[in-house]
């Protein structure tokens, strides 16, 4: 027999570890990794390790995956009934369920003990607790009832808190403020995405709120009403005196642009509002994030 020609096997290995990305949710995870990194460096210290809030953020990022994984596998059968997730590589038998169950094992074990051995124990239990309640709580949730939502900001909301607890032994002012700002973030963000893909969800009977009667407009007046929420949310670290200027003159302007995106979705639910929407979101929290960096440095005295 000939041997495979080196182009074949290159394509193969790229489109193997496409399906391992795709399985670790990792477009998801840089959301996560950014927001884990931000709370380690916060609590840091004036002088801020950047070494050690890298680390924290790539352990917390294993678990993250870990929880993509998992929950592929658990949803691989209604990701086969939707049209954005039938190709994905548990539904088409690209990569074997067993093997799945293993390397999300394989991240669980490496996040806990990196975090257990390389910063604290509590950071460690905060992982694997919200690991834990993304996969066996919000994920069959998701089936029986539309508080799925509220039940998975939760765990979503966590990874800047755990952050700050790996580099600070517990929490204070700013690991609060992050934890609470995804929380309200998360209720436009996903809002427009189960409305743009409200059809996929009813045909895998995921219980989701547009997919509901009434449910549609129902979701637009809760993604205006958390966006509303966020604005006093956010200027949480201004009123406990821990952000400055820059962050205070900069958040409000953010989610004033939030706020108008969740309006025009709020008044009227169409694609390009619920797109609209959904690009804000994803613009939002990036953002937020890169103005707390900028103005944590401000803060910093000069050496």
């Amino acid at each position: 027999l000939s041997p495979t020609p080196p182009a074949t096997i290159e394509i193969g290995l790229g489109g193997r570890l496409a399906d391992w990305a795709v399985l670790c949710k990792l477009r998801l995870a840089s959301l996560v990794t950014f927001a884990a990194f931000v709370g380690a460096l916060l609590a840091s210290g004036p002088a801020g390790d950047l070494l050690r809030a890298a680390e924290a953020a790539f352990w917390i990022t294993c678990s993250a995956a870990a929880g993509g994984v998992l929950n592929q596998v658990l949803e691989r059968e209604a990701d086969g009934l939707m049209e954005r997730t039938r190709n994905r590589p548990l539904p088409t038998g690209r990569i074997a369920v067993r093997d799945a169950i293993i390397v999300a094992l394989a991240l669980t074990g490496a996040a806990v003990a990196g975090l257990a051995l390389r910063f604290n124990l509590y950071s460690a239990l905060l992982a694997l607790g919200t690991l834990f309640g993304y996969v066996a709580i919000y994920t069959p949730l998701k089936r029986f009832s539309t508080l799925n939502t509220l039940v998975g900001s939760l765990p979503g909301a966590a990874p800047p808190l755990i952050g700050y607890v790996a580099l600070a032994g517990g929490v204070d002012g700013w690991a609060w403020a992050l934890f609470a700002i995804i929380l309200a973030w998360q209720f436009p963000h996903f809002m427009a995405i189960a409305w743009i893909h409200r059809e996929d969800y009813r045909r895998a009977g995921m219980r989701m709120l547009p997919t509901i009667e009434d449910g549609e407009s129902a979701a637009g007046r809760q993604a205006l009403a958390y966006s509303l929420v966020l604005l006093p949310v956010a200027m949480l670290p201004s009123l406990w005196g821990i952000a400055g200027n820059l962050y205070t003159c900069g958040a409000p302007v953010l989610g004033l642009g939030y706020c108008l995106a969740s309006l025009a979705f709020a008044m009227r639910q169409t694609s390009g509002t619920a797109r609209a929407l959904l690009w804000a979101s994803l613009t939002y929290l990036p953002l937020l994030f890169s103005l707390i960096l900028f103005d944590q440095a401000l803060l910093r005295p000069v050496a």
